[in-house]
């Protein structure tokens, strides 16, 4: 039982550490012609973002939408990439195929 109990504590000492080293980390991203910039820390928290002017006109919502939609998908798949590297260094990953 006592065993069960360091294990568990070990656990969350090791994922409080990961969470912190992820905090470290960002990924900016900016979708083609640059009309929008986002900026996603390790712990996918977004820090930035940033709109170009002409994608604020009623008449281009649904641009703007989709550039948002593209920015995000795009940060947070480098991000998730991120994360995995940081846990299989932290030992919390077996070997992954296309992270090596």
């Amino acid at each position: 039982m006592l065993n069960k109990l360091k294990q568990f504590k070990d656990m969350r000492s090791q994922a409080k550490q990961l969470q912190s080293k992820l905090a470290e980390e960002a990924v900016t991203v900016q979708t083609a012609g640059g009309k929008i910039v986002m900026t996603i820390d390790g712990n996918l928290k977004m820090t930035g973002l940033a709109i170009d002017d002409e994608l604020l006109s009623p008449s281009h919502k649904q641009k703007l939408q989709e550039a948002i939609k593209e920015a995000h998908e795009d940060a947070l798949k480098k991000v998730q990439r991120i994360m995995a590297m940081k846990m299989k260094e932290m030992g919390g990953l077996p070997n992954i195929p296309g992270l090596s």
